[in-house]
């Protein structure tokens, strides 16, 4: 691999972490734009600070199961990599187009698999971290919505005896609070996944070796990428996840970014790639359902799911097609 094949797949890495940053804005910010609590350019900044910041917090479990655990680091080469960084790119491009909140996260899964696949067939799949994150898909949804729905009966405990004005002040406040802790499991989690592409590039390319620790620099220049595209933020799907799944007062807005946020740490604690757009989703839906079923839109909640269904086989077809062009131009 030349240097200059290096440099660009690097900075196309960058630009799919810039896009991850700018796509997934929503799930940092839309319910507490949704809420009032504060005003969009306010909060893509407040959320930007914390996914920049998030690497003090978290280790690089994710970075190192998406560069060694998702696919046979033995057949990584710079086609590979150009394939699904254009798949998962291409992906969110088009979800970005139509408001719909999919993962950038499985976009990229699903990327690497199909550029992998097209190169050396199911074989180079890695079995253990592949179904993990497979399993994720279903788990962290599930586990965000019932995060968001005991926090919301446990809140509506709590605040039994206070009056709405009272209860509507305090997590107009609290709300900054799940915000930030939200923004941070986003980029702890989200931003390690470029850095785990950017590290298999340079293991290919032995700059670095298999057992070498992750360059700072790398890890650097992804939170700052991350950061970069949520301040440029994603307002079509801020308006689906803030406005259209369910309708959001303070302290729903609170249970839910809450909710997601413990889900996002136990992933990222655990080393498991998940979807912070899956995350937040579940949430808001728990969050929703509590109060009763048909508060929540459940066609609209149905569309994204449908999403979710397609992204990985849709983002794998793209990054084979664009990992055979590449071998004919690249």
């Amino acid at each position: 691999m030349s240097f200059h094949i290096l440099v660009f797949l690097v900075a196309l890495a960058l630009a799919f972490d810039f896009l991850n940053g700018f796509h997934d804005a929503a799930n940092s910010i839309a319910t507490i734009v949704s809420t009032r609590v504060m005003r969009p350019q306010w909060a893509v900044a407040w959320a930007a600070f914390f996914n920049f910041i998030a690497f003090l917090f978290f280790g690089l479990l994710v970075a190192a199961t998406v560069g060694k655990g998702i696919i046979d680091p033995a057949v990584v080469d710079h086609y590979v990599v150009f394939g699904a960084l254009v798949g998962a790119i291409s992906w969110n491009i088009i979800t970005w187009y139509f408001g719909i909140p999919s993962s950038s996260s499985h976009a990229l899964i699903g990327g690497l698999a199909g550029a992998a696949v097209a190169k050396g067939g199911v074989d180079t799949l890695v079995a253990s971290g592949f179904l993990k994150t497979m399993a994720a898909i279903v788990l962290s949804p599930a586990l965000g919505l019932v995060l968001g729905a005991a926090l919301m009966i446990l809140v509506s405990w709590i605040c039994a005896d206070a009056t709405p004005r009272r209860v509507d002040r305090w997590f107009r406040r609290l709300q900054f609070v799940s915000a930030s802790f939200y923004s941070l499991g986003h980029g702890g989690n989200d931003a390690q996944k470029t850095m785990g592409i950017i590290w298999m590039l340079l293991i290919a390319a032995q700059v670095t070796g298999p057992k070498d620790p992750l360059p700072f620099w790398v890890v650097m220049a992804c939170q700052s990428a991350m950061g970069l595209g949520t301040l440029f933020g994603g307002w079509r799907i801020v308006k689906t996840m803030g406005q259209k799944i369910t309708k959001l007062k303070p302290v729903g807005g609170f249970c839910a970014e809450t909710g997601g946020a413990i889900t996002l740490f136990l992933a990222t604690w655990l080393g498991v790639p998940v979807s912070t757009t899956h995350t937040i989703t579940g949430a808001i839906i728990g969050v929703g359902s509590v109060h009763k079923l048909n508060a929540v839109r459940w066609g609209v909640a149905g569309n994204i799911v449908w999403a979710w269904v397609l992204t990985i086989p849709c983002s794998a077809f793209i990054a084979a097609v664009a990992w055979f062009l590449g071998q004919q131009y690249l």
